[in-house]
């Protein structure tokens, strides 16, 4: 049980951020003992991984914040972010860490499957970032871009911490995130009322 959800909440955290997940569980295994990795993903924990994870997260935040680039960034990341999430669902499934002792309980001899099924999380959570930028982009002239970008990196750095720390707390979050996310497109995405030619004011 706490197997899936710190898979989900790392995978979902993937989606928003790609490195944030990648950092956290890197960092946590070489630092502390809160996440033992397994022997096949403790190259996440080697310092020039961590190095160049936390490069590229600095230039994704960055990037991320900036109108127009940020677009573009999203295009980009729909192949990193879906990876991202495969690599840290599988091994946050496998890892040891304070709230799961028996990590072998699923996906014992089917290593593939993690991957997958963090796949399609972090990619569907992808998708609706990438679909809800634009329009707040649109609507707000730009301005919205870092304060949405700040809002996701703090959700992508919540449910990563929450995944390994408190699991059960990943489905609060996501619940919130989603909805957020959701509400936000559809407030966004209603067209502005038009005026007639006659002054009257048209309403879709």
């Amino acid at each position: 049980m706490f197997e899936i959800l710190t898979g989900t909440g790392l995978s979902a955290a993937a989606g928003l951020n790609a490195f944030i997940p990648m950092l956290i569980l890197g960092l946590l295994d070489r630092y502390t003992d809160l996440v033992q990795l397994p022997p096949e993903w403790d190259w996440l924990a080697n310092g020039w991984v961590l190095l160049i994870v936390g490069v590229l997260l600095v230039l994704e935040i960055a990037a991320d914040k900036i109108p127009v680039v940020d677009s573009f960034n999203d295009w980009i990341q729909t192949v990193v972010r879906p990876a991202a999430g495969g690599i840290v669902f599988s091994s946050g499934v496998s890892s040891e860490t304070v709230t799961v002792s028996d990590p072998d309980t699923f996906f014992g001899g089917t290593a593939w499957v993690p991957v997958v099924i963090g796949i399609g999380i972090a990619f569907v959570v992808h998708l609706v970032k990438m679909m809800t930028r634009p329009v707040l982009n649109a609507a707000t002239v730009g301005a919205a871009a870092p304060v949405a970008s700040t809002a996701e990196d703090t959700a992508s750095l919540s449910l990563a911490l929450a995944a390994v720390l408190l699991p059960l707390l990943v489905v609060v979050l996501l619940a919130v995130v989603v909805i957020a996310l959701w509400l936000l497109y559809r407030r966004y995405r209603r067209p502005r009322r038009v005026r007639s030619s006659s002054g009257r004011v048209l309403r879709p």
